[in-house]
């Protein structure tokens, strides 16, 4: 289990550490920049309800300010602040059908921003702001609101007494900004431990229920109560997927019975404070793999393992696949399910019928976190702090003639979270069983 409440608090990303992402963002941006990143709107799901808010990873990642209607301002070398806050201000009526907004003394107060002015006076006052200066460094296309906003800010700014010096570039933010959110800080980390802590809880639950009878989607609700009963939220709708259906990469219907001698595949995460785990275990819905099940589950096992050997400094992020890919096929090639030996199968990609998906994918505000995967051409090199997953599968179409019936219809996918460190790595979800042996042992306990 994870701290308790009063801990959790600990756990949260203190404006310092806001404040210093704020001014590395703006030395690399140089003083003749302006960075403008919004918060995510609110959404609808229909009609007048709105989906929970969650915020845009990037403006948590530079301000921790958690509501919408709000503009982040980086203007370096701005006399007054460099880091100023468009915002909702206090409004009565509103605040008693939403709750209190924090208003503008306090996102100064209590978020260390430099200044802070209403959302609502944001088209009179930003535009000054910007006069004058080379470049603006924005998400341009990711919000249509928000980019007419912007175009307007600049007719604005050509009005102004008489045609006020309009920026001459618009620059991609997310060169700066994702290369920077790739490094995880102290504090990021131990609120991923946290967060990992909180899915395996999850799992654990997950599989003292999934009983022969039971449906998929009661599965899904006993994550979902366990996440959210540590003050969590689910970092992505969990994958609850019985027999065949774990063959199906992002099965999201959750809805089919579980049944004796299938396995099933849980691929599900947690989200605290913005940060994500995701975590995919795979097991036997009445307690023990069979034969074929076993046989496959120990590819899968020997090349996760495998895999996670790479993940350490140095080393190309594509390394990991390289290696999972090899032990799973020569696997494959020694159970008989490709014909040959495992380099033609690698050769002319056969095991992609098997297996099609990558071995991993970085983590950290999103679950499919930012951050370049090539460099130059070349497979990224791992630096300590990098986060990333590492999960590979194998999945075996309940349709494929080319095998023996007794192998169609598996899907196997085990997952861990992986935090490079200075000499090697740390598996941040370490705490959820992998063994065959294990997970037997603890399913037959429940």
């Amino acid at each position: 289990m994870i701290p308790s409440a009063p801990k959790l608090a600990a756990l949260a990303i203190g404006p310092d550490e806001f404040a210093r992402r704020r001014r590395q963002l703006m030395q690399m941006a140089g003083e003749d920049a302006v960075l403008l990143v919004a918060a995510a709107p609110e959404r609808m799901r229909n009609a007048d309800a709105a989906w929970p808010y969650r915020q845009d990873s990037d403006f948590h990642y530079l301000a921790g300010f958690p509501e919408s209607d709000a503009v982040l301002a980086l203007l370096p070398g701005r006399r007054h602040g460099e880091a100023v806050l468009f915002c909702r201000e206090h409004d009565p009526a509103r605040e008693r059908w939403h709750g209190p907004s924090i208003g503008t003394e306090r996102a100064v107060a209590d978020f260390g921003l430099d200044d802070a002015f209403p959302i609502e006076d944001i088209d009179d006052i930003l535009p000054g702001m910007i006069e004058g200066r080379g470049r603006v460094y924005c998400h341009f296309g990711r919000e249509p609101e928000f980019d007419a906003q912007l175009l307007g800010w600049m007719r604005r700014l050509r009005q102004l007494r008489g045609g006020g010096v309009v920026p001459k570039e618009f620059v991609a933010l997310g060169h700066l900004l994702h290369d920077l959110r790739l490094y995880k800080s102290r504090a990021e980390l131990k609120l991923m431990r946290a967060s990992a802590a909180i899915a395996v809880d999850a799992h654990l639950a997950a599989m003292r229920i999934a009983t022969p009878g039971r449906h998929e989607y009661e599965v899904e609700a006993e994550l979902l109560r366990v996440v959210r009963g540590q003050g969590a939220v689910p970092a992505f709708p969990p994958i609850v997927a019985g027999g065949a259906n774990a063959c199906v990469m992002h099965y999201q219907s959750n809805r089919a019975a579980l049944r004796d001698g299938e396995l099933l595949l849980v691929d599900a995460g947690a989200e605290l404070d913005c940060y994500a785990s995701d975590v995919s275990r795979t097991f036997p819905v009445g307690g023990r793999y069979s034969r074929e099940q076993r046989a496959l589950y120990e590819v899968v096992l020997a090349a996760q393992l495998a895999a996670i050997d790479e993940v350490r400094p140095g080393r190309p992020f594509g390394a990991a696949h390289t290696a999972a890919v090899r032990v799973l096929t020569a696997g494959l090639c020694e159970l008989g399910l490709l014909k040959g030996d495992a380099d033609a199968a690698i050769a002319d990609g056969s095991y992609r019928r098997y297996f099609p998906a990558k071995t991993g994918h970085w983590l950290g505000l999103d679950v499919h976190d930012v951050g370049d995967y090539r460099v130059g051409g070349d497979s990224r090199l791992l630096e300590a702090d990098m986060v990333l997953t590492v999960e590979p599968g194998l999945y075996v179409p309940p349709d494929d003639r080319s095998v023996a019936e007794r192998w169609r219809g598996i899907g196997i996918r085990i997952e861990d979270d992986v935090a490079v460190t200075r000499d090697g790595n740390e598996v941040l979800s370490a705490a959820m069983p992998k063994e065959a042996e294990a997970i037997e042992a603890l399913l037959a306990g429940r």
